[in-house]
């Protein structure tokens, strides 16, 4: 079963239409066909996401009074997914969370996978919200030939790792699906 879905996600196409001159992203491959490189619009489009203008960055600035996270204003983070909802929520007193993940790997994080986890921090501590982690630990035993005992360790170590970059304690839940959905 698992291999059958391995081999489905290695077809997978976010074209759609198989086009050679298209970019290809997937899990696993970021591959420009252009010369200059990804074409992020299209990405944004494809993915259903919207871009962080400067619009944005200005409403987000004025509704939290504080100054835009760099790794926004440089570009680092180009897309977002319901920002406008969480500021107008924000804006009339209304309750959110933030939710992020991690499908651990390896026994160990990278300065790349620490970036999101750097940006929620500053977010949770901006809005002052809770924050949901969830590890997907289960999910590699599926993609990976990895042991349920590993994954869950390789969770575990990761779980350090976040923990390292300061989350609020209080308003932080960190998960593993194996330990809470089994």
């Amino acid at each position: 079963m698992s291999g059958e879905i391995i081999n489905n996600i290695n077809h997978l196409n976010l074209n759609n239409d198989n086009d050679e001159n298209e970019d290809v992203v997937d899990p696993w491959n970021v591959v420009s066909k252009s010369e200059t490189g990804v074409d992020y619009n299209k990405l944004i489009q494809k993915f259903g996401s919207s871009k962080i203008d400067q619009e944005l960055i200005d409403r987000f600035e004025k509704v939290t009074g504080k100054k835009v996270h760099h790794l926004l204003r440089r570009g680092v983070f180009f897309s977002h997914r319901d920002m406008h909802t969480i500021l107008t929520n924000y804006e009339s007193g209304k309750p959110f969370y933030l939710y992020t993940g991690r499908g651990p790997s390896s026994s160990s994080m990278h300065l790349g996978h620490l970036i999101p986890f750097t940006l929620c921090k500053w977010l949770q501590d901006v809005f002052d919200v809770p924050l949901v982690i969830q590890l997907t630990d289960d999910e590699k035993t599926l993609w990976k030939d990895i042991k349920l005992e590993e994954a869950h360790k390789m969770a575990y170590e990761n779980a350090k790792d976040i923990i390292a970059v300061g989350f609020n304690v209080e308003k932080t839940f960190i998960f593993s699906d194996l330990d809470y959905i089994g």
